[in-house]
C-alpha cells in the first residue's frame, strides 16, 4: 500500500485516531509508532495507583499490544520517530540505533508532553519523582511498600512493560516516612492523599499563594482546608530553591529561605510541556505555549500533517481563541475526530472550555470556562462573579453537604464565562452542567432558568447551580 496513515504516539490521541481510521476504512494501512513499551494507558490513574486504591498497573491499561494489533493497526513499540518531511511524505524512525524512513498518505503528531522539573536542582536525584510515566508510577509504589510485602505479581498484565531493574531497585530500599511535593496542582493535591494513604508525613511547596490556581479562590481554599485537617502541612506562596541529597545521594531535604525541611521523598509536580521537539525544521507551525497549531479539523499548516493531544492546541469555547489544556477527554475526542477525517469523513475536532475535576480526600472540585478577571479582560469581556454556598441535598434528607458555587459572566451581554465548584457530596460532577452552558453560549439568565432534576436525595429544590446564577443575575440586573 502507498499511502499508510501513520500516526507518532501510542496513548489516548494517537490509537482513537487509529482505531477509528481502520473502523472506518478496514482496508487503509495503519501504522502506529511509539517509541516506549507503554501503550494506551491511563496517565490519570497514576497517584490512585500510588495510593493503592487502584491495584494493579495493567488496570491502567486501555488496549493491550494484542488488542490494538487485532484491530488491524500495525503498532510498533520501541520505535522512535526522530524526523518529520512533509516534503517528501516520510517520517524518519530509529529502532535499536538503525533508522529507516517510512513514507505516510497522512501523518498524525500525537507526541503528548512532559513533566517539567527545571528549574527545581536536586529534581534529578534518587528518590525523586515526576509522575508522568508508568514507570516511575511502579517505582514510587515499590518504594512505599516494605521490601519483605513487595509482590511483583501486583504487576500482572503489564508486567512485560516494566522498567524491573528501576522497580526492583526501589522495592529494596526501607520505605520513606516524610514527602516533599513541589507544586500545588492536579498531581500535587493528588499526591498529598496518596501519600498521606501510606502514613507518610507530607509537606507540599506551592510558589502560587493558593493551590490549584485555575479553580479559582472557593475551591483553593477548601481544598487547603482539607488537606490540612489530613495532616497535610502546606508552604504557601514559597517557593523551593533546591532539592539535596542524603549520604546516598538520595533527596533527604527541601531547602526554602535557606532553612531545610527533611524528607525521604518527593514528587515534582510543576507542571507539563508539550512534546514538539519533533517537528523542528519541518516548517510546521506552533501555537500557544509551545503546542503544534491546527485548525477546526486538527490540520496542521502542512498538507496532511495533523496533531493531536497534549502536543497540539485547540479552540476554546469562550474566548475562540487558540489555547492549551491538555486533559484526557480533548485527546481522545480529537484523535477520534482525525482518524475519521483521514477516512473519508471531515470531521472538526471540537472546542474546548478547560472543564476539570480533582479530588483531595472527600473534598471535590471542579472548573470550566474563564474564572479569572485579567484572562476574561484581556479576551474583550467585562467579568463579574458571585458566590455562593448552599445545600448539596435538601435540608431534611441525610447525607447533603455544603457546596460552593462561583460563576462568572460578561456584565454587559449576561453570557456565562465560567465557572467552579466545591463539595463533598457529588460536587465535582455538577460541572458538567456548566460546561454544557458554555458549548451552548448561555447567559446567566438562560442558565437560571434551565429545568433541572430535583428530588431530595439529590438536590434542593434550588440546586447550588440555579442559586448562583440566580444571584449573579441579580448582579447583572
Amino acid at each position: 500500500m502507498s499511502d499508510p496513515f501513520v500516526v507518532v504516539g501510542g496513548d489516548a490521541a494517537g490509537l482513537s485516531a487509529a482505531s477509528k481510521c481502520k473502523r472506518e476504512d478496514p482496508d487503509r494501512e495503519v501504522i502506529v509508532f511509539e517509541k516506549g513499551e507503554w501503550v494506551s494507558y491511563a496517565h490519570c490513574g497514576m497517584p490512585y495507583y500510588v495510593k493503592g486504591e487502584v491495584e494493579s498497573l495493567s488496570d491502567m491499561l486501555s488496549l493491550t499490544p494484542a488488542e490494538i494489533e487485532d484491530r488491524g493497526i500495525d503498532l510498533r513499540r520501541n520505535h522512535e520517530v526522530v524526523a518529520v518531511d512533509p516534503d517528501t511524505n516520510t517520517v524518519t524512525v530509529e529502532r535499536e540505533g538503525e533508522r529507516f524512513q517510512q513514507p505516510y498518505g497522512d501523518l498524525l503528531v500525537a507526541t503528548g508532553a512532559h513533566a517539567v522539573s527545571d528549574p527545581i536542582a536536586g529534581a534529578d536525584l534518587a528518590g525523586v519523582f515526576t509522575i508522568h510515566s508508568m514507570d516511575a508510577a511502579a517505582a514510587l509504589r515499590a518504594f512505599l511498600t516494605p521490601p519483605a510485602a513487595f509482590d511483583p505479581d501486583a504487576f500482572d498484565g503489564a508486567g512485560e512493560f516494566v522498567d524491573w531493574e528501576l522497580v526492583e531497585a526501589y522495592a529494596a530500599r526501607d520505605p520513606p516516612e516524610s514527602a516533599a511535593i513541589v507544586g500545588g496542582g492536579y498531581v500535587g493535591v493528588e499526591m498529598a492523599e496518596a501519600f498521606s494513604a501510606h502514613d507518610l508525613d507530607v509537606h507540599l511547596f506551592q510558589r502560587p499563594e493558593r493551590l490549584l490556581p485555575p479553580f479559582g479562590a472557593a475551591p483553593a481554599e477548601r481544598v487547603a482546608e482539607t488537606l490540612c485537617e489530613h495532616g497535610v502541612t502546606l508552604h504557601l506562596d514559597t517557593e523551593v530553591d533546591e532539592l539535596v541529597a542524603g549520604a546516598d545521594d538520595t533527596v533527604a531535604g527541601v531547602v526554602v529561605d535557606d532553612e531545610r525541611v527533611p524528607v525521604d521523598t518527593a514528587v515534582v509536580g510543576i507542571g507539563i510541556e508539550p512534546n514538539t521537539a519533533l517537528v523542528d525544521g519541518a516548517g510546521i507551525e506552533l501555537g500557544v505555549e509551545s503546542a503544534i497549531a491546527i485548525d477546526d479539523y486538527g490540520r496542521t499548516d502542512r498538507e496532511r500533517v495533523y496533531a493531536a493531544g497534549d502536543c497540539a492546541e485547540m479552540r476554546h469555547a469562550v474566548t475562540g481563541e487558540p489555547d492549551w489544556v491538555p486533559l484526557g477527554l480533548t485527546a481522545n475526542r480529537a484523535g477520534r475526530a482525525i482518524g475519521q477525517t483521514v477516512a473519508g469523513t471531515p470531521t472538526p475536532v471540537g472546542d474546548i472550555a478547560g472543564t476539570a475535576v480533582v479530588k483531595a480526600f472527600e473534598m471535590e472540585c471542579g472548573r470550566t470556562g474563564i474564572l479569572d478577571h485579567e484572562r476574561a479582560r484581556e479576551a474583550g469581556f467585562d467579568p463579574v462573579s458571585e458566590t455562593i454556598t448552599a445545600g448539596s441535598r435538601s435540608g431534611y434528607y441525610p447525607g447533603g453537604a455544603e457546596t460552593t458555587v462561583t460563576l462568572t459572566a460578561d456584565r454587559r451581554t449576561g453570557r456565562l464565562l465560567g465557572g467552579s465548584i466545591a463539595g463533598e457530596d457529588r460536587a465535582a460532577i455538577r460541572i458538567d452542567t456548566l460546561a454544557t452552558a458554555l458549548e451552548g453560549d448561555m447567559t446567566v439568565g438562560e442558565l437560571e432558568r434551565l429545568d433541572l432534576a430535583y428530588a431530595p436525595p439529590f438536590s434542593p429544590v434550588w440546586d447550588p447551580i440555579l442559586t448562583a446564577a440566580k444571584v449573579l443575575n441579580g448582579e447583572l440586573a
